[in-house]
């Protein structure tokens, strides 16, 4: 058995296909496909199951995985320690963020790195909604939880606090004109993602309250939710950067502003390394020095 090609047949895995998995692994594509095929041939089982979307492991490749990945990642964490050590950053960075996130704090970081480091490569999925913390594919995945994290085998560390507040549009206003209290909110029609079961607010004492959300409509997608906002369906709860320039040309408008809402707790979620890559060091460092949120 030729280790390469159970590292191949990983990577197909990890990467979830195998055109992810050449480029990883800077090798052509036919070079993992014939590495898989001769794998499956020398064990005499299917070990992927291939469709027209996607590519699945069947029980023995999942078996086989289960018993060989851990090695690889070893031997991955071993050069990376190396790496870390000699304070190199190259390769591709992986990341993945839901949208409001990424679409406005992201790109500037990326683009510093890319200009000081000309061996690196970088990456950047941007999600309407929460991306899956188990994905192997990602080097560090963002993600946002109101309540406790999922036990997803990573790194949790907390990056950023990003501010709410509700908004609704003019047109809507002029059906439903009394928002005094978070209270009035609970008769309202609203535009919500689908965890959202109650919005929660702190006045200027620091006394805390929620209000349960009566959603007209949900969806995971924040474009969705801001386009539905501002056709006068219902009133949102909305990041602010994600909707100030609507608020500047007044298609939006604030409510409640004396009180606060829960803000949207944003996660990098990190392989449980001992040493962090340089490259997600990096990127990390300079994401802090750009935003002015808190970390």
């Amino acid at each position: 058995m030729d280790w390469n090609d159970v590292d191949a047949f990983c990577c197909v895995i990890e990467y979830g296909g195998f055109t992810a998995a050449a480029k990883a692994l800077a090798r052509p594509k036919s070079s993992i496909s014939a590495s898989v095929s001769r794998l499956e041939t020398q064990l005499g089982a299917r070990l992927l199951q291939r469709t027209t979307r996607r590519i699945r492991a069947t029980e023995a490749g999942e078996s086989l995985y289960q018993d060989a990945a851990p090695m690889f990642q070893r031997l991955r964490e071993v050069r990376s320690s190396a790496a870390a050590r000699g304070n190199t950053v190259a390769g591709t960075l992986r990341v993945a963020a839901p949208y409001e996130f990424g679409a406005h704090h992201l790109g500037a970081v990326a683009c510093t790195m890319l200009a000081r480091y000309r061996d690196l490569r970088i990456d950047i999925d941007v999600e309407h909604g929460r991306i899956d913390p188990l994905d192997r594919s990602y080097d560090i995945v963002f993600s946002y939880y109101d309540g406790d994290l999922p036990d997803s085998g990573r790194v949790a560390r907390r990056v950023f606090e990003l501010q709410r507040g509700i908004f609704a549009s003019p047109a809507f206003l002029e059906k439903y004109s009394r928002v005094k209290t978070p209270d009035d909110l609970a008769e309202l029609p609203a535009i919500a993602s689908p965890a959202d079961a109650e919005w929660t607010f702190t006045d200027a004492k620091g006394s805390y309250s929620s209000v349960p959300v009566r959603a007209r409509m949900r969806s995971p997608n924040a474009d969705v939710r801001r386009r539905a906002t501002l056709e006068g369906l219902g009133v949102a709860r909305i990041v602010l950067t994600f909707c100030e320039e609507h608020v500047k040309d007044g298609r939006l408008r604030p409510l409640l502003t004396e009180y606060v809402c829960a803000p949207l707790r944003i996660y990098a979620l990190l392989p449980g390394r001992r040493l962090l890559p340089p490259k997600v060091r990096v990127f990390l460092d300079l994401l802090d020095q750009k935003s002015s949120l808190p970390a």
